[in-house]
């Protein structure tokens, strides 16, 4: 009997450490922000404060060293949301669908909605309406747009009183065109618009997005199901509009930044250059600091709103109770240039581009307000949180589960983190491990390398110095190992 009540008694630890071991919460809340840069407060850039970010990332694991796969909201989107990379998703310019490059390939959401999850998003998770997968993916999306702001109802009352409703099919293209000369704030993305408007945040897109998202937590729209929630955060995505208490917070003469430098470009590959300042109105090489402040102004207006609209998701997660029993993960899809090496916006393989915030909060899990210097990837999202709700891993997924990092943070990364972004039909190729860059622009005639440890800023390529040959060489090799890797399984 002793014997029998000890096995007994040894059959119900084992059941219990393994009820313990799958007690992990299942719901998720995925946060994707669009054109996200790391100036944060809750990332150490003290000029923008972020205090709702800052307050999660006490609870949280910061990876300070996170890098998405491509610098473009569409062809990053698509290997963060399947897990593969660039090369293997086929997905290299915003004009691409992945279900016609890869089809049958199963995208995070519908992996979830496929295993008994209820689906829901808000805003811009893939890249836009055309490419979101939506009955196999969500059981419910949505999207908003910003209500219409003064400037824009003064404009649309002085083109109709000359030519009609904007309504008519023959004044589209007359509207827009008079629609982005009426003012900066009326602009779109070409020239980028920016400025304060009128709005409550209710009333721009992301203000919606926030209160979608507590409205299905408040009303349990999940019913008994557990869920995964996308919440696509548009700012600070051009044009740069916030309402204008935002603005008040950033006076101009207050803003600071390293000065363009006149030859920094000597030593660096042309490929490597993005030409989207010209749309900003900035020349190579050439500083206009009062353009640059007013940019950047409006920039980190931006990010200070969606600070504040993040706080109505977080507070509606403690309110109805599921702030314990929910995975909480943030990003987004690249990062931004505000001018360094006379560059703006994405499509680069600085680290001003590549490199992204990521936060994630895994309760019972991850230690409290700890940051890691690990090197990790987008593309490990996916089998991440796959581990983490016992899901079945997909065979094909590229990434790696950050699950032992979220229980250590301290414990080490990838050798490198990967990067690619197009130049016509070719690639340009960066891999970053813990002190070096190196990238090729088609070849290793053409390539880069600096040494972050001295130069975090990357004022100088080091390719063509003859000291440099050894170390040159060997991130040559982890080049080619990183194209064996990112290659298509298919």
């Amino acid at each position: 009997m002793k014997i029998r009540n000890v096995r007994i008694w040894l059959a119900l630890c084992v059941a219990l450490s393994s009820c313990q071991l799958h007690a992990k919460p299942k719901n998720v809340l995925f946060i994707i922000c669009d054109d996200l840069n790391v100036h944060l407060s809750a990332a150490g850039y003290e000029a923008v404060s972020t205090p709702v970010l800052e307050r999660f990332a006490k609870e949280s694991v910061t990876f300070n060293r996170a890098y998405c796969q491509y610098p473009v909201c569409g062809p990053s989107r698509a290997s963060l949301l399947s897990g593969l990379y660039p090369e293997s998703t086929g997905v290299v310019s915003n004009t691409v669908d992945i279900r016609d490059t890869r089809p049958g390939t199963v995208s995070l959401p519908q992996r979830f909605k496929d295993s008994g999850y209820w689906t829901a998003g808000t805003g811009k998770i893939f890249h836009n309406t055309k490419m979101q997968p939506t009955e196999e993916a969500w059981d419910e999306h949505v999207m908003f747009q910003n209500d219409e702001h003064g400037l824009e109802v003064a404009a649309r009352r002085a083109f109709e009183a000359e030519h009609g409703p904007i309504s008519n099919r023959e004044n589209r293209k007359s509207w827009k065109e008079f629609l982005s000369a009426y003012s900066k704030q009326t602009r779109g993305q070409t020239p980028p618009g920016y400025g304060p408007t009128d709005l409550e945040d209710g009333q721009h897109k992301d203000g919606k997005n926030v209160r979608q998202v507590a409205q299905w937590l408040s009303s349990k729209a999940y019913g008994d199901k557990p869920f995964f929630i996308g919440c696509g955060i548009q700012k600070p995505h051009v044009p740069f509009l916030a309402p204008q208490k935002y603005f008040d917070r950033f006076p101009l003469d207050a803003i600071e930044y390293d000065p363009v430098r006149g030859d920094d470009w000597s030593d660096i590959p042309k490929k490597a250059a993005s030409h989207r300042y010209g749309a900003f109105g900035f020349e190579m090489g050439v500083e206009n600091d009062t353009l640059r402040r007013e940019y950047m102004q409006a920039y980190h207006a931006c990010i200070e709103f969606i600070d504040t609209q993040l706080g109505i998701v977080f507070n509606s997660l403690k309110e109805n109770g599921l702030w314990e029993d929910a995975i909480i993960v943030l990003t987004s899809d690249h990062g931004y240039h505000l001018g360094e090496h006379s560059m703006w916006g994405k499509v680069t393989l600085f680290e001003e581009c590549a490199r992204v915030p990521m936060m994630m909060r895994v309760p019972g899990m991850t230690p409290d307000g700890i940051s890691s210097d690990a090197l990790v990837e987008h593309v490990d999202f996916y089998p991440t949180l796959m581990e983490l709700c016992d899901l079945d891993m997909a065979l094909d997924l590229q990434g790696t589960s950050l699950v032992p990092l979220l229980k250590n943070p301290g414990g080490k990364g990838k050798e490198f983190a990967y990067t690619v972004v197009s130049r016509g039909k070719d690639l340009g190729r960066s891999i970053r491990t813990d002190r070096w860059r190196y990238a090729e622009w088609f070849d290793s005639r053409n390539a880069e390398l600096y040494d972050l440890e001295n130069d975090p800023l990357e004022y100088t390529n080091l390719a063509g110095n003859p000291e440099y040959a050894t170390r040159l060489k060997s991130m040559g090799g982890l080049m080619a190992k990183a194209k064996r890797k990112a290659g298509s399984k298919r």
